[in-house]
């Protein structure tokens, strides 16, 4: 039971974890349009020209962090398996994949949002591991 709550809490956190970067710190410190929807994929499908460089690098730092941060999470709250803490970033991992085919982004937005994700996994996994002791 203690790792399904590891796991749900560390996918919560996350989450949590990505918004903090991308909804309080990307679109505050990043001017959008006065019509910008930013809660409305459509309109970010239409309009990713109109989303400054800044707060897509904020999204990619976002993705990133939240990755390790769940992941790290997990571990703390399991403190006797790994598997919450790779279900956690398993699940991130796939979210951040499926945003990358989803919406049409640049390249280098492209490559670096996959290449930050694939080592916010990695770097999650030795933070986690640390955190896993065995009886």
């Amino acid at each position: 039971m203690k790792n399904v709550l590891a796991t749900i809490i560390g996918l919560i956190i996350a989450g949590l974890t990505v918004h903090l970067f991308e909804a309080v710190i990307g679109h505050n410190l990043f001017t959008f349009p006065a019509d910008a929807q930013l809660s409305d994929m459509e309109w970010i499908k239409n309009n990713m020209d109109k989303i400054p460089t800044g707060s897509k690098i904020i999204v990619v730092i976002a993705h990133f962090a939240g990755i390790i941060v769940g992941m790290f999470t997990a571990a703390k709250i399991s403190k006797q398996s790994i598997i919450p803490s790779h279900i956690v970033g398993g699940l991130m991992l796939i979210a951040t994949f499926v945003t990358i085919f989803m919406l049409p982004k640049e390249l280098w937005f492209s490559i670096s949002d996959g290449i930050f994700a694939i080592a916010g996994f990695l770097i999650g996994k030795i933070i986690a591991q640390k955190q896993i002791t065995n009886f």
